[in-house]
């Protein structure tokens, strides 16, 4: 526990006291610190102390926050926030016909405004829902950076591409990863983001490799999504998924994979070489609602080594960005497909949560944790409901019963982005009526065009 300076200290910037805080020891385990107060200096947390001993220190802002438990901020590790504008537009249909009878005709239609207002809308949403960093993969990159930039979150973005686009998109994506790394205030980092192997030829994605190693830049893309994709590569090449980014050399980068549903047991050697520096984002609640027969196996790649971090993928396949719902299905499909009421459990979940999703968008020195001289990306969430009382086991309380609107307040960079459930630095209203004029244009679907073909 770090020292507080005596009351005549220069102020802090924000105390948070009277909460209990989620903690990790030497071993990564998770724990409780109960009357507990955070202090942040600087950006950055200063000391994790007790109540008793922040209550005379000065602060510029101080939020009491007795009943409620501050956790790290939760990390979106895969989504596609501008898709929050496709929210419900295609429902009850199998994997193909959504990408080619709706989705894909209707990306076909966006501008850079309906993008803008799509990330907005999702920006709000996982403020509400304690998000506080978030990995985008999708088009229009700049629009969502400027939404990023003004509305205080962290993300870590990648623009889309496809080989179908011809070399510039690859060119394309990497002046932006390049220009916009470290921006926002260093809240901003980047990636190159291939769209799959099944749409990104082998030669691209050994391109992207080079250009990856090159630049110093990591990469952020979809595969082995399902047992059907890798099926099909095996049929037509021989090769698993994760092979082919083995044999193209993005194993050998600092890689995100996006769903890994159909990640198999002759993959996870080549997984486990990469010593965590590939990692796994699993968005359970989309591959149910896809019927899916397979999940991420969670519990084979972390006996590999391999961070799995928590995600909702876009609003458009799985209708919300909650990562407190992704947490809670992710220790439930978890237990039901291992047929193991002991995995996954609550204290694993949380862990999956905060440093595991931090590792897995390669920001695991930076957040993931509270303690000093971690950023200060926090929430705090109100367990006085009735539905959270009483309290035996608080770890399962958070996991299992509260919800997302249960998350009272919201910091980034030790700036409050919400407070009290008031959001301090977007207008729902104003986006919302914006965005419901633009949608007969961009749900149009008679022109016959698609961005790409879904042929796996």
């Amino acid at each position: 526990m770090r020292a507080v300076e005596p009351p005549n200290a220069t102020p802090a910037d924000l105390i948070v006291t009277g909460c209990t805080v989620l903690v990790h020891d030497d071993e990564e385990g998770i724990g409780f610190r109960d009357d507990a107060a955070i202090v942040v200096r600087d950006r950055v947390i200063d000391a994790v102390t007790t109540a008793a001993a922040a209550r005379d220190l000065p602060a510029v802002t101080r939020i009491e926050a007795r009943g409620q438990v501050a956790l790290p901020g939760l990390i979106n590790c895969h989504t596609h926030a501008p898709m929050a504008a496709l929210r419900g537009l295609a429902e009850d249909l199998p994997t193909e016909e959504w990408f080619n009878d709706v989705v894909w005709p209707v990306e076909s239609n966006l501008t850079e405004r309906d993008v803008e207002l799509g990330a907005r809308l999702a920006c709000a949403e996982m403020i509400r829902g304690g998000v506080t960093c978030f990995a985008d993969h999708y088009f229009h990159m700049d629009a969502v950076a400027a939404v990023v930039a003004e509305c205080g979150l962290r993300a870590h973005l990648g623009a889309t591409y496809f080989s179908s686009q011809g070399p510039e998109a690859r060119e394309a994506a990497l002046e932006f990863a390049l220009r916009r790394r470290g921006t926002a205030d260093g809240r901003i980092t980047t990636a190159l983001a291939p769209h799959a192997p099944y749409t990104v030829t082998d030669a691209d994605l050994a391109a992207t490799a080079e250009l990856a190693r090159a630049h110093d830049l990591p990469v952020h893309i979809h595969a082995a999504e399902n047992r059907d994709q890798t099926d099909t590569s095996l049929a037509r090449h021989g090769r698993t998924p994760i092979e082919v980014l083995d044999r193209t050399g993005l194993l050998d980068t600092d890689l995100l994979i996006a769903h890994g549903t159909g990640i198999v047991e002759r993959d996870l050697p080549l997984l486990a070489r990469t010593g965590g520096r590939t990692a796994v984002a699993t968005a359970p609640r989309g591959y149910l609602k896809f019927a899916w027969p397979t999940t991420t196996p969670v519990r084979a790649l972390r006996a590999a080594g391999v961070p799995v971090g928590l995600a909702t993928d876009g609003a458009a396949s799985n209708n919300s960005l909650d990562v407190w719902e992704a947490m809670a299905l992710t220790s439930l499909v978890q237990k039901s497909v291992e047929g193991d009421p002991r995995w996954l459990t609550s204290r694993q979940a949380l862990h999956h949560a905060t440093l595991q999703s931090a590792r897995a968008v390669g920001l695991g020195d930076r957040v993931g944790s509270l303690a000093p001289g971690r950023r200060a990306d926090l929430v705090l969430v109100d367990l006085t409901g009735p539905h959270t009382q009483p309290v035996h086991d608080l770890a399962a309380t958070l996991v299992h019963s509260a919800r997302a609107a249960d998350v009272r307040t919201t910091v980034v960079d030790g700036r409050v982005l919400m407070r009290d459930r008031e959001l301090l630095t977007l207008d729902v209203p104003a986006i919302v009526r914006e965005l419901t004029d633009r949608l007969p244009a961009l749900t149009a679907r008679h022109h016959g065009r698609r961005i790409q073909e879904y042929d796996t």
